[in-house]
C-alpha cells in the first residue's frame, strides 16, 4: 500500500468536520481511558527557535505518529501516521490547515459538552484561520442561527462573513465592536494572537459558553483573568498540557477540569442554562495525528468504493 501524501488543498476538499470532530471526540475519550499515550512537548533547541513534536499512541486503532512544527521561521507542519501492527507509515500530511481544522474540531467538542443545548448564537473575536475552522467545526455538531464576526480589521471580517455564506451557508454578520460580537451570545470564540485581552469579563451574559485560544498565560492573554472570577466551569483538553507551560496559565490550575472527563461522564460540566462555562484550548497532543489517521481511512475508502464512515456525532450529554 503506498504512503498517502497530502497537503493543505486535500485536507480543505477531503477533511470534512464530522470526520475531524468525530476523531478529536474519540481521542479525547482515549486519553481519558488510557488507550491514548501523549506524551508533553518535546522542543529541539535550533538556536533563535525550536523545532517541536507532539506524538501520539492510539492503541485501540493501532497507529502511532508526530507532528512537528517550528518557532525558528513558521515553517509549514508535517504530521506522519504509522500502523503499529505493521509497521507501515500510513500517510504524511504537510501544511497547516490539518492542524487549525483539528484544533477547530476540539472547540466544537467542547461546544457541544458545554454550551447549552439547542440551537446557537455564536459570536467570534478574530477572522482568521482559526476562527474560519471554529466556526466550519462548530457547524457540524449545532445549528447556528445567528453569528456575528468583529476582527481588528473590519475588511476581514466583512470577508469572512462572505465567505462563510458562500461555503458554509452560515449568515455570519461583520461587526466593527467586540462588545457587539459577544454580548448576549450563547457562545462565544476568541481566535486572536492579542496578548491584551480584547474582552471585557462583564459583556459576558450568563448561560455563555467561551472558548480562547490565543495566548492565555499571565502576561500574555487574549481574555482577561476576570473571566474565571465570572465562570462557573473552567475546562481544558490537556490538563497536563496547561500546567505545563513556561509561564504559568491566567486561569488557576486547581479549577480546570478535564475535557475527556466530560465527555466520559466523570467531571461536572454545565449544570444549570445560566452557568458560564469556559473552554482553554491548549491542543491535546495525538490529536493530529487521530485526525490525519481518520483522514486516511475516509481516502482510503472512498478510493475502495466503500461507503464513507463519516457523520455528525450524536450530541453528548447535556445538563438538565
Amino acid at each position: 500500500m503506498p504512503v498517502l501524501l497530502l497537503n493543505d488543498d486535500d485536507v480543505r476538499t477531503r477533511l470534512d468536520a464530522p470526520t475531524a470532530v468525530r476523531a478529536v471526540r474519540d481521542a479525547l475519550l482515549a486519553a481519558r481511558e488510557g488507550a491514548l499515550h501523549a506524551p508533553p512537548r518535546v522542543r529541539a533547541d535550533l538556536g533563535g527557535g525550536h523545532l517541536v513534536f507532539t506524538a501520539g499512541h492510539l492503541r485501540e486503532e493501532k497507529l502511532f505518529g508526530f507532528r512537528a512544527y517550528d518557532t525558528l521561521v513558521g515553517a509549514e507542519q508535517l504530521v506522519a501516521v504509522w500502523g503499529s501492527d505493521d509497521g507501515r507509515l500510513r500517510t504524511v500530511v504537510h501544511g497547516d490547515e490539518l492542524g487549525a481544522r483539528r484544533t477547530g474540531a476540539i472547540g466544537a467538542v467542547a461546544v457541544d459538552a458545554a454550551a447549552k443545548p439547542g440551537p446557537i448564537r455564536l459570536g467570534l473575536v478574530g477572522a482568521g484561520t482559526h476562527a474560519w475552522t471554529q466556526l466550519w467545526a462548530i457547524s457540524a455538531v449545532r445549528q447556528v442561527t445567528e453569528a456575528t464576526v468583529a476582527a481588528r480589521r473590519p475588511e476581514r471580517a466583512e470577508a469572512f462573513a462572505r465567505r462563510a455564506a458562500e461555503e458554509l451557508g452560515v449568515e455570519v454578520r461583520a461587526v466593527r465592536a467586540v462588545e457587539e460580537a459577544v454580548r448576549d451570545h450563547d457562545v462565544v470564540v476568541a481566535a486572536t494572537n492579542s496578548t491584551v485581552p480584547v474582552l471585557d469579563a462583564d459583556w459576558i451574559a450568563p448561560g455563555t459558553h467561551v472558548t480562547t485560544l490565543g495566548p492565555k498565560t499571565v502576561s500574555r492573554h487574549e481574555v482577561p483573568a476576570a473571566l474565571a472570577d465570572r465562570a462557573d466551569v473552567l475546562i481544558t483538553d490537556s490538563l497536563a498540557q496547561a500546567a505545563g507551560y513556561t509561564e504559568p496559565h491566567i486561569f488557576p490550575a486547581h479549577r480546570m477540569i478535564d475535557l475527556g472527563a466530560v465527555l466520559a461522564g466523570a467531571a461536572t460540566g454545565r449544570t444549570s442554562p445560566d452557568e458560564i462555562t469556559v473552554f482553554c484550548s491548549v491542543g491535546l497532543a495525538g490529536t493530529e495525528v487521530a485526525v490525519a489517521a481518520a483522514l486516511w481511512e475516509e481516502v482510503h475508502q472512498r478510493s475502495h468504493g466503500a461507503p464513507s464512515a463519516s457523520t455528525v456525532p450524536a450530541p453528548t450529554r447535556t445538563a438538565s
